[in-house]
Formats: C-alpha cells, sequence, structure tokens
C-alpha cells in the first residue's frame, strides 16, 4: 500500500504483485478540504488508513516522507498527516517504509525533478491504468507503492544510506559484488 500524505488530500493507491507481474488493486483519494479543525483530519486520516489495511490486508506500507517547502507551518502539518498514517500502519503490524519525493520520481520516470503530471503519465503506461484519474494524489500513492516495489519491497524504518565512496560501499555489502 503506498499512500501520499496530505492535510487536504490524501492519495491511497495498493498494488498486487504476483510472480513479475504487477497490477492496480486500488487508488483513491482522501478529501479532507471539508474538515476544518486540523485534529478532526488527523483522526480521519488514521481511521481512513485502518480501514483500508483491514480491507485490503496489506504486506507493507510506503509513505512519501515530508519535503521542506516555503511555509513551515504546513510542512508540520503535512509531517503530523504522515505520522498518523504510520501509526496506523504500525498499530495493525505493518512494516513501514518512507521515500523522498525525489525517490520516487526517480524509480517511477528515471527524472527526479519530474513533475506530477509526468509521474502520472508514466504509472499509466507502467501499470496499464487507462484512463488519468482525475486527482494526482492518487497516482502519487501508487508511485509510492510502485517505488517500494522497485525497492525490493523491504521495509526499512532507518534512513536512506549514504555511501562516501564505492569501497565504503562494497565493504557494507560484500555479497551484492561478484569478482
Amino acid at each position: 500500500m503506498g499512500i501520499d500524505p496530505g492535510t487536504n488530500n490524501m492519495g491511497l493507491g495498493v498494488i498486487g504483485i504476483q510472480n513479475k507481474s504487477v497490477e492496480v488493486i486500488a487508488m483513491d483519494v482522501l478529501n479532507l478540504g471539508k474538515l476544518g479543525n486540523h485534529a478532526l483530519k488527523l483522526k480521519k486520516i488514521f481511521e481512513t488508513v485502518l480501514r483500508n489495511i483491514d480491507h485490503y490486508h496489506p504486506d507493507e506500507l510506503a509513505i512519501e516522507s515530508p519535503f521542506y517547502g516555503k511555509n513551515i507551518q504546513s510542512m508540520l502539518k503535512l509531517g503530523r498527516a504522515q505520522g498518523v498514517a504510520i501509526a496506523a500502519a504500525l498499530h495493525r503490524d505493518i512494516p513501514v517504509a518512507e521515500y523522498s519525493p525525489r525517490k520516487i520520481k526517480m524509480a517511477i520516470t528515471g527524472k527526479g525533478g519530474a513533475s506530477k503530471e509526468q509521474v502520472a503519465a508514466m504509472l499509466c503506461r507502467i501499470l496499464q491504468i487507462r484512463e488519468m484519474p482525475d486527482s494526482l494524489d492518487s497516482t502519487d500513492a501508487l508511485g509510492v507503492a510502485l517505488c517500494h516495489h522497485y525497492q525490493g519491497g523491504k521495509a526499512a524504518n532507518d534512513q536512506e544510506k549514504s555511501y562516501t565512496g564505492w569501497k565504503a560501499f562494497i565493504s557494507d555489502n560484500p555479497g551484492r559484488i561478484k569478482r
């Protein structure tokens, strides 16, 4: 299950993987704009994520990490929304993985600076979605899920590891290098 967190619109996407085939199980957008109270929005996010977990029984949850924008208050609200979605997954003992927007875009389009429209168009091709959805939040959520699949589907709570060079990478990953 992939989630594109938000306090006005939250994208949800569920993919199924069988052998090497990936299919869209569900995609939706939770519209929170009519709820004026931030606490009520967080409650609705928690309940919706739990309901979707209980319905689709995902093995793992992947979520987009918040990014720094111009408005610190918006970022804080987005972080709360992400935290509530993560808490719902952990409440059901679902492992969680987090990906930066740039990493997701890179995994789907090959360009870290791709637009939401470019990500959606590529997902329509890859996942054979016949019609572009009205909301790009739902395709963003599918992008998070597919990015997670491309990463090997291993939910890890630690940050993406960076290396100082090839020697550091090789010493941390001896089984991945053929000599």
